[in-house]
């Protein structure tokens, strides 16, 4: 047991304190303690820790102090030591010993006192806030090496004393701290003017002025054999009865920087503030001092609670947890600092107050430590309350916001949360962009997916983009970027059925698996993270229109839709109305499906269309609309085509419905254009035949001109939708189809297209009233050719009957009889009175007819000319070119007047 004793870890500790110092075990007491602290604690040096560059350091030492056989000696077991695996932490070993070597405290040649060694204050680690800088590529160990590196480090914490830069591992104790020194001002002073020159911020320069406490061996061995000691400042200052030491204030402050009540300092809940007790007998400046630092109290009570309250909130998301970790990881920094400072606190305890005061912890030097910690408290106390009620991308958005600062200790600290908060966010994207994968199960990501939503409406309805969620420095632009390159990946696959895998469509990037990694990415959102979003973008969808137009024939479609619904294959229409007259002259009731089916291959089959692909061929169809009572084949008959798969997201239920409208007019434009041809054959047919019935010439007359004025009238129309409104918007459809980078464009194009068609065919809201005008004049030419044939039929009978009596006359004259009878004779003059008779009501039914058609034509120029769109305007000086209708309509007159030869003024 005896043997067990000895060789635990207490007694070698203790054997090696006396060692080393030289001293018995009594004497020794405080340095045994002290070093089990620092044995305990998990500080370290926060440099490379590389076995390699130690142990060419230790050999360098030696090498200057002409020791080569001790150098190839130390090589020769250093090289043996790394063959066992006796000790696992070998840099620490050779670290130690080699510290020890450098302790620039003892006299040159001979090893002094080192009792002063563990007299310094636990090493105070300044790296709350990662760097991600390039590592130093040596190890500065000595300590004129790690004073001199100070005003070079970059280092992140600030919530110790130290600042913000510190790269070089712990920061070691200045000389005015060593414990077998006596405090002198003078020393104090040329170390804290050491450090300003070396460019440290202002609590760091106070810090290196400040000593620590001593221990009591050295204390002693300071002390002059001559004379009585120099009594302390604090025991020659008279205190009034009942005053509270501040000691005792220190104390309590230190547990009020963890947010914990203590003896005198407690926080109030009516003013939510740490107050110092009003029956505590202190002086103005100590209360106020208190009460200043007090404040780190109530900064990281508001951190802490918030930190609290949202760690167990699982719906916080992973974006707000980084959050609480990144604000856990600047506390838990702060909380090194506090226990430093309650190690130093420990050591005055044990060595007396009355000992070394002038090394001793009190408010004015806590209040020069804690400054950085409290700005920094500050900022994380305002990050704290701007981003609640906050969570995912809007969360990133409020701690980026917070960035834009000229602070560069505060933009630090803030770009370190940043990429922290910002990590989950990046990772969501990189598995959007590069596998189309959507894991967002607390709605963080600025991209939306809706389950419910079908296959058929992917590329519409099921994934959007939440804007509240979109990252500040994300812009709206690669926001939805990365909306489409994920969409177009899921559309490949759900809809296309294409099995390509992603990383054939674009190489996957590197993602963003450390908050370095992102770190370095958010430094950069304009170079790597654009060309990052651009190169899937453009990859994905040119990959995308590739299969649309090699395996389903999108173009092609397009194309189908302009030649068969748009009317745009001329003799396909043309000899479809042929084939199509005899039917659709009957009531709708009578027409069957089948039968129109049939005419409408008849029709493909005798026309050019029928060197079109078999595939669009087979989506042409027939469709009745829905018939009212009195409608003709004419007003239900309609072209269908039917779409589905992919294409359909190009051409949907809604774009169908477009072209069925637009069919519909263009086919009652076009049958107004075939029934005025049929017009004007009746006319040219008859007109040689009805010169021997004089008293027909006027209303013939009458009829030629209001044919005439239709026939103007429908060709301009046409001419307008023909060239102005069909090949005009599809020329710019077919330019931006051509130039489109995504399916977006593609079929945003497509849209405007038919919005465009809609609007200037009168078809939308706003043209109604022109839309119903035109349909009334569609009506009268309707109702002019029903006028017109039974004119000709009862002419052409009349005729006939004419011709046939003459026949008869000339026939009895050629048998030698009388031509006709006196009552044959009187019954013809009868008839032919008869007809004369009717000749003045069809020249007053074409009068009023006439007026009718004029009427509303002049009606329909009105509202032409006061329309916005400057075509439509055109359109009304080509249909009253000769200024006809404006002599006959004062509105007119008055409208055409004003705006005849002048174009519109924007001013």
């Amino acid at each position: 047991m005896a043997t067990l004793d000895q060789k635990s870890p207490n007694v070698l500790l203790q054997s090696l304190c006396c060692r080393i110092t030289g001293k018995s075990e009594a004497e020794v007491a405080h340095q045994f303690q002290y070093a089990v602290r620092v044995i305990g604690s998990n500080y370290a040096p926060s440099i490379e820790r590389d076995e390699f560059l130690v142990s060419e350091k230790i050999k360098k030492e030696l090498l200057k102090q002409r020791r080569e056989a001790d150098a190839a000696l130390f090589a020769e077991l250093h090289r043996k030591l790394q063959t066992q695996s006796v000790l696992k932490h070998r840099w620490s070993v050779l670290y130690l010993l080699l510290s020890l070597s450098e302790d620039p405290r003892k006299p040159a040649g001979r090893v002094g006192n080192y009792g002063a060694l563990f007299a310094q204050a636990l090493p105070r680690d300044a790296h709350s806030t990662p760097f991600y800088c390039t590592r130093p590529q040596s190890l500065a160990l000595g300590y004129a090496e790690r004073s001199a590196g100070l005003s070079a480090s970059v280092g992140t914490s600030g919530i110790s004393s130290l600042g913000v830069y510190t790269l070089n591992g712990p920061t070691a104790t200045p000389q005015s701290l060593l414990a077998s020194q006596a405090p002198q001002p003078a020393a104090a002073a040329a170390a804290a003017a050491a450090a300003a020159a070396a460019g440290l911020p202002l609590g760091s320069r106070l810090a290196w002025a400040l000593p620590v406490s001593c221990s009591p061996s050295s204390a002693l061995a300071s002390r002059l054999p001559v004379g009585p000691p120099v009594p302390s400042s604090r025991a020659i200052r008279p205190r009034p009865d009942g005053e509270v030491s501040e000691a005792a204030l220190v104390r309590d402050i230190l547990y009020v920087f963890q947010g914990i009540d203590g003896k005198f300092i407690k926080m109030s809940g009516q003013e939510n503030c740490y107050k110092t007790d009003g029956k505590v007998v202190l002086c103005k400046s100590l209360r106020d001092t208190s009460s200043r630092l007090a404040e780190l109290g109530w900064l990281h009570n508001k951190v802490r609670k918030y930190t609290d309250a949202r760690s167990l909130d699982r719906a916080f998301g992973l974006v707000g947890q980084s959050f609480c970790a990144a604000l856990h990881q600047e506390l838990k920094e702060y909380y090194r600092l506090l226990s430093v400072l309650h190690s130093q606190l420990q050591v005055e305890d044990e060595q007396g107050v009355t000992v070394c005061t002038e090394s001793g912890l009190t408010l004015r030097r806590l209040l020069v430590w804690m400054y950085d910690p409290k700005v920094r408290l500050k900022t994380l106390a305002a990050l704290v309350d701007f981003c609640q009620g906050r969570k995912g991308g809007e969360l990133a958005s409020a701690v980026h916001s917070y960035g834009k600062t000229g602070d560069p200790q505060m933009r630090a600290l803030v770009q370190h949360i940043l990429s922290l908060v910002s990590h989950p966010i990046l990772n969501f994207l990189y598995r959007w962009i590069y596998d189309g994968e959507l894991e967002d199960t607390y709605h963080e990501f600025f991209v939306a997916s809706d389950p419910n939503v079908k296959t058929d409406r992917l590329w519409h309805d099921k994934y959007s983009l939440r804007k509240s969620m979109i990252p500040s420095f994300i812009t709206m632009d690669q926001a939805r970027k990365v909306l489409l390159i994920g969409k177009s990946i899921n559309f490949l696959h759900q809809v296309c059925h294409d099995r390509t895998p992603p990383g054939k469509i674009t190489p996957a990037s590197t993602s963003a698996d450390t908050p370095k990694d992102a770190a370095e990415l958010l430094s950069d959102l304009e170079g790597a993270f654009q060309e990052k979003i651009d190169a899937a973008y453009f990859d994905t969808s040119k990959y995308l229109l590739d299969v649309l137009n090699r395996n389903y024939l999108l173009l092609e479609h397009l194309q189908a839709m302009r030649r068969y619904l748009l009317l745009g294959q001329g003799d396909f229409i043309r000899h479809l109305m042929d084939l199509l007259k005899p039917e659709l002259v009957r009531p709708a009731t009578t027409l069957y499906q089948h039968n129109l089916t049939g005419i409408l291959e008849t029709a493909v089959r005798a026309t050019n269309a029928q060197y079109d692909n078999a595939e669009i061929l087979k989506r042409l169809d027939v469709r009745l609309l829905e018939v009212s009572p009195g409608d003709t084949g004419w007003d239900v008959f309609s072209l269908d085509y039917h779409v589905d798969g992919p294409i359909a997201t190009v051409f949907t239920r809604e774009c169908m419905g477009h072209y069925l409208r637009v069919f519909n007019f263009l086919w009652r434009a076009k049958r107004m254009e075939y029934t005025l041809t049929d017009i004007w054959k009746g006319q040219m047919c008859n007109a040689k035949l009805l010169k021997t019935m004089p008293e027909l010439s006027g209303v013939l007359h009458q009829c030629h001109i209001l044919a005439s004025e239709m026939v103007h009238f429908i060709h301009q129309m046409q001419y307008y939708i023909t060239f102005e409104v069909l090949e005009c918007s599809w020329d710019e459809l077919w330019n931006r189809v051509q130039q489109a980078q995504d399916l977006d464009h593609i079929i945003a194009a497509h849209d405007m297209f038919l919005d465009s068609v809609i609007s200037r065919c009168l078809l939308d809201n706003n043209s109604r009233s022109l839309l119903n005008q035109l349909r009334a004049i569609f009506d009268q030419i309707i109702e002019f050719q029903s006028a017109q044939d039974s004119l000709y039929r009862s002419a052409l009978e009349e005729l006939a009957l004419r011709l046939q009596f003459e026949e008869r006359k000339q026939q009895r004259e050629e048998e030698g009889q009388w031509g006709v009878t006196a009552e044959q004779e009187v019954e013809e003059k009868r008839r032919i009175q008869e007809f004369q008779d009717t000749v003045p009501k069809m020249r007053s039914q074409l009068r009023i007819l006439t007026h009718f058609y004029q009427s509303i034509v002049q009606q329909f120029l009105v509202l032409l000319m006061t329309s916005t769109d400057e075509s439509l305007r055109f359109l009304s000086f080509r249909l009253d070119f000769n200024e006809h209708y404006r002599a006959r309509e004062p509105r007119l007159r008055a409208s055409l007047g004003t705006n005849r030869g002048r174009r519109p003024s924007n001013i």
